[in-house]
Formats: structure tokens, C-alpha cells, sequence
């Protein structure tokens, strides 16, 4: 049986909208180079952010 690997040995990254970081989920294996927000409230808000910077 394979070992898992632990929390910290998974790849995170920045939501560019909340500024907090989030980790790989299992879910996101094949698109992980795409995935950009940290969960759908966050990927729903980006045009809230945007439209205030502009």
C-alpha cells in the first residue's frame, strides 16, 4: 500500500482575490496549472475585484 503524502509536501498556492494560500486537492490532479482561486466564492468574486481596481 502506498504512504500519503503529507500536507506539507503538497504544492500550494496564492487566491489572488482573498490573498490566502490553498493546497493541491485530489480533485484539481489533471488541471492544476489552471486552477487560480482558492474555492467557487472566490472565483465568483473576481469581477467584484477587478471592476474596484479599475
Amino acid at each position: 500500500m502506498a504512504r500519503q503524502r503529507s500536507k506539507s509536501d503538497l504544492p500550494s498556492k496564492i487566491c489572488p482575490v482573498c490573498g490566502l494560500s490553498f493546497t493541491w486537492r485530489k480533485k484539481w490532479d489533471k488541471c492544476w496549472d489552471d486552477v487560480k482561486y482558492c474555492s467557487e466564492r472566490c472565483r465568483r468574486r473576481r469581477s467584484q475585484i477587478q471592476d474596484k481596481d479599475s
